[in-house]
């Protein structure tokens, strides 16, 4: 960016945990860039509710509709930061003009083509699976995915108990190691563990900075 003309990244959020969760990322990818959060709670409480595999119709539409407020309000780009509903990016970019990036989509690009085998740590209503083989079609690239929920992570989050959280995801992500090639945390959440991770026996992608360092590039390119 050439400091002329600041950026504007709108933000729609399915549970207002994640405004907190992404600070670290925005500080550290965007910091210059303006940001226009969006948040209704009730989208996440719905999801989860409708169970596994399930998601209230209504929610895209109020995703559609969200869009369509912060295009409305001059954003240069959207950032769905929610991985539950990551279908309704897919859905309202044909009724939206500025770019629609949802925050998982980076780090499974990155475990697809390093990957054959790819573990999914997930902490709420596991819908990432179908984004991950989204991407390995259109990557060309045939792909085993290993799925592990671990719900009571995110009750856990949810109470502010983030020690047992973090504890519950690294004995998830010790016996994944075994036997994929690559994990993806599938919850923006879980990108805190990030600096825990280093000695990991196989690479283990967080959507915070993937997905934030794809946002940049974006605004970067924009006019």
């Amino acid at each position: 960016m050439d400091g002329k003309s600041p950026k504007t990244l709108g933000i729609i959020h399915a549970i207002n945990l994640t405004i907190g969760a992404m600070q670290p990322f925005i500080r550290q990818y965007i910091p210059e860039v303006q940001v226009v959060h969006l948040c209704d709670d009730t989208i996440q409480r719905d999801n989860i509710a409708a169970g596994v595999g399930v998601i209230p119709k209504v929610n895209y539409f109020k995703f559609a509709q969200y869009a369509h407020n912060l295009q409305e309000a001059g954003v240069d780009a959207i950032l769905l930061a929610c991985s539950t509903f990551n279908y309704a990016a897919e859905l309202a970019r044909p009724m939206i003009d500025v770019p629609i990036l949802q925050i998982d989509r980076p780090m499974m690009e990155q475990a697809v083509c390093s990957s054959r085998k790819v573990g999914l740590l997930a902490t709420t209503v596991p819908s990432s699976e179908r984004l991950l083989q989204i991407v390995a079609r259109e990557n060309k690239k045939d792909i085993e995915v290993a799925t592990v929920l671990r719900a009571e992570a995110f009750r856990a989050y949810q109470k502010g108990d983030i020690e047992t959280h973090n504890a519950m995801l690294l004995e998830e992500i010790d016996k994944l190691s075994k036997r994929v090639d690559s994990i993806v945390m599938a919850q923006l959440s879980m990108s805190a563990l990030a600096p825990l991770l280093k000695d990991t026996p196989v690479p283990v992608y967080n959507s915070g900075s993937t997905g934030f360092a794809r946002v940049r590039q974006v605004l970067d390119a924009a006019q």
